[in-house]
């Protein structure tokens, strides 16, 4: 069995990025994996190859150690005690913490802008063009399709594995199961069952609770296998998981912004407290963003409005407050091919699921979209790297800003108010889970 994101001497690789971002000395460690036949090169899609030979295995957990008993540089910019965060933040703005309930419209363009992303995740910028200009589709304002598509440009960039058989055009058939809506769904769970005080380790039940092993990823997947072997947190996020500042927990958070509408500091304290079971410094930061994004777009009118709100929640001098800015600053660019440019230009050295380019993407394309529902989550997906999760967050922002009658029955028809899962339960209805997220939320404003 070929096991993704796991196996030690592919850790390694993705540790030895991570670490040497954190300002750790590895190249002693490095010259001594090479010397011994490892590769140093970090696999794309979460596996090399070939799995090492059990020598070489034993080495990459040594050397994983090793790496993690290394000093890292002070980082006081970058804090991940939440009252060191705080004290880092500017004061929240003062938003309204009631509206119209804006659920429906989240939910729904969270699934659409998801569902779009899906069949070419993993596929680079130019691989998601040539197929569109393949098939008559570009630039992109609809659901992917095979229906045209040259044999050869099939073989150059074959569609994500898992996500084609359900997520093109001609077989779309509801939303189907992606880790980008398990995660949310599960959040509503976890809040009913414990309320606004849940703590990590309430998190770390629900996981082992109710997602299988199989279908968690990245970061994700290495905490779950701390968490079995009853490593506590903190250091559930920490242990060989080299994946910490990625995307994983941003995609979980926007649930926790949802139930605290203009409440973007309490949305993010609440990420906070998700994000550490698996992520450090820039992938909490980025759980912290998500939650405000999706707490201002309960209240806010535009999405520009949106982003200024969440910015109050990210610590100032981080690198990920870095790269929302410089999202939102190339959108005055010439065209979206240009902003593109220089957003692959900034951050093409990190790996697809990283959080700084994906949260970049995220705000230029908000920043870009004006609001517009097709056009916000097209620029997400062609902007190439993690295609689903950027635009489920683009369009769980843009959708509650629209409502489901804003985005337009081109990009919600095909889900037939409907969401699968792998969760307990089975298949959910979008107006059931945006009912439940509102009673959250109105349970607050009662309290």
């Amino acid at each position: 069995m070929r096991l993704t994101w796991a196996q030690p001497e592919d850790l390694l690789a993705h540790e030895l990025v991570q670490s040497a971002a954190e300002g750790r000395d590895v190249a002693a460690v490095r010259e001594r994996w090479v010397a011994a036949g490892g590769d140093p090169v970090p696999a794309v899609s979460g596996a090399g190859p070939h799995p090492a030979p059990p020598a070489l295995r034993s080495l990459a957990r040594t050397l994983l150690d090793e790496l993690a008993a290394l000093p890292a540089a002070p980082a006081p910019e970058e804090p991940d005690d939440w009252d060191a965060l705080a004290a880092s933040l500017p004061a929240p703005p003062d938003l309204p913490m009631t509206g119209a309930d804006r659920t429906l419209g989240a939910w729904t363009g969270r699934a659409a802008g998801c569902l779009l992303g899906k069949p070419v995740e993993k596929i680079p910028r130019e691989g998601i063009e040539e197929i569109l200009r393949a098939t008559g589709r570009w630039p992109l304002d609809r659901y992917f399709t095979a229906a045209g598509l040259p044999a050869d440009v099939a073989a150059r960039w074959p569609w994500n594995r898992r996500s084609a058989a359900t997520s093109l055009e001609e077989n779309i058939a509801g939303m189907p199961e992606d880790d980008d809506l398990n995660y949310p769904i599960l959040a509503l769970g976890l809040l009913e069952r414990h309320g606004r005080n849940f703590r990590t380790g309430d998190v770390a039940e629900a996981w082992l609770d109710n997602l299988p092993a199989g279908r968690v990823f990245t970061a994700e997947r290495a905490a779950y296998r701390n968490l079995l072997d009853a490593r506590p947190v903190p250091e559930t996020a920490t242990h060989h998981n080299p994946f910490r500042e990625w995307i994983g927990a941003l995609i979980r958070a926007d649930v926790l912004g949802w139930i605290s509408p203009g409440d973007v500091r309490g949305a993010a304290r609440l990420a906070w407290t998700d994000a550490r079971l698996s992520h450090t410094r820039n992938g909490v930061y980025g759980a912290m963003w998500a939650a405000a994004l999706a707490a201002a777009a309960m209240v806010c009118d535009t999405a520009d409005e949106v982003l200024d709100a969440a910015e109050a929640v990210v610590p100032p001098h981080s690198r990920l407050a870095r790269a929302v800015r410089f999202g939102r600053e190339l959108a005055a660019e010439a065209d979206v091919r240009a902003g593109l440019d220089r957003l692959h230009e900034a951050y093409g050295h990190l790996h697809w699921v990283h959080v700084l380019n994906n949260a970049a993407v995220i705000a230029y394309a908000l920043a870009r979209g004006g609001g517009e529902f097709g056009p916000s989550v097209s620029i997400a997906v062609t902007a190439g790297w993690d295609t689903d999760s950027a635009a489920a967050t683009v369009g769980g922002v843009v959708g509650a800003l629209r409502g489901v009658d804003g985005i337009g029955r081109r990009w919600t028809a095909p889900l037939d108010g409907r969401i699968a899962t792998s969760l307990p339960g089975g298949e959910q209805r979008i107006a059931d889970l945006a009912a439940r997220t509102a009673a959250l939320a109105a349970r607050r404003e009662g309290s």
